[in-house]
């Protein structure tokens, strides 16, 4: 996946309320069950590979997914895959403009491991994972303690923000923009990582700090040098939202197979957790309290 963008989200703020009250589904089907109920319903097939998972990834986008399988979402594709009894094979395309066309709607694959909730290009599963955007920045940098952007010590600094992304409406907001450094929300990252070359310029200090999605802070502030201060924004009081919720995305109208990896992700939530709380990433509970340990 790559981090929720304003232009995918904000239309649909709205109707958060909804989406809380889905996740209060309880799914009654074993993973037998599921089978017997493809069975039964035979005549409403789908277009899902029971042969093989196929999953749909960007080549070269960690700490999601690359073909070495060696992103949080390659470890979570192998889990799936194992509790189906299926072998996991790969449809790989960049994350960005087309994705989806050229992949599950092309009916190259049948599944997205990460997927922002309430996105209409997918059908979404129950979400196995809610973080948030965080800050970054030096240990024992005048910003020590930080963790809210309506904090006053910003009001001179240089911060590094993504186009496009949420925290940059709350930035305009507090007149942080004055100072900011934009980095492209949308690359093809076998060429480029704006995510590593923020961090750089965090580390290096040309600017004082940055802002990223969640999982990618994590993983990023402790890798190739100084590690840094990873801050989720959990406090902001305007703006848009900085949570989000994360789930898997099937082909609209793939019913079934939704439910099947419904069951999935609550018979191996704890090994879910692990992985990627393994990666670093900042999960939150519903009342945005970090998690540290994987659910039981």
């Amino acid at each position: 996946m790559k981090s929720p963008s304003l232009r995918k989200t904000s239309r649909r703020h709205a109707s958060v309320s909804k989406w809380v009250i889905a996740l209060g589904l309880i799914l009654t089907l074993s993973l037998g069950g599921a089978d017997a109920a493809l069975a039964a319903e035979g005549q409403k097939a789908d277009l899902v590979n029971r042969r093989v998972l196929r999953v749909c990834a960007d080549p070269a986008n960690l700490p999601f997914s690359n073909q070495k399988g060696e992103g949080f979402e390659n470890k979570i594709a192998e889990l799936v895959g194992k509790a189906l009894g299926l072998p996991v094979e790969y449809t790989w395309f960049p994350q960005a403009t087309g994705f989806i066309r050229r992949t599950l709607s092309a009916k190259a694959c049948d599944v997205v491991i990460g997927f922002a909730q309430g996105d209409e290009l997918v059908l979404n599963t129950n979400h196995y994972y809610r973080s948030t955007y965080a800050i970054l920045y030096r240990k024992g940098s005048p910003l020590d303690g930080l963790d809210s952007l309506a904090d006053e010590r910003l009001k001179d600094k240089h911060i590094g923000i993504v186009a496009g992304t949420p925290p940059g409406t709350i930035m305009t907001k507090l007149g942080l923009m004055t100072n900011a450094k934009p980095y492209p929300l949308t690359v093809d990252r076998r060429y480029e990582s704006p995510a590593e070359r923020m961090i750089e310029d965090i580390r290096s200090g040309k600017i004082d700090a940055g802002i990223l999605w969640g999982p990618i802070a994590g993983y990023f502030a402790s890798k190739g040098g100084e590690e840094l201060v990873v801050k989720p924004l959990i406090k902001e009081s305007i703006g848009p939202r900085m949570a989000y919720r994360i789930t898997m995305g099937v082909r609209q109208g793939d019913d079934l197979w939704k439910r099947q990896l419904n069951q999935v992700i609550a018979q191996n939530q704890s090994k879910i957790d692990k992985i990627l709380l393994d990666f670093g990433v900042p999960l939150l509970d519903e009342d945005n309290k970090q998690i540290t340990a994987p659910r039981q």
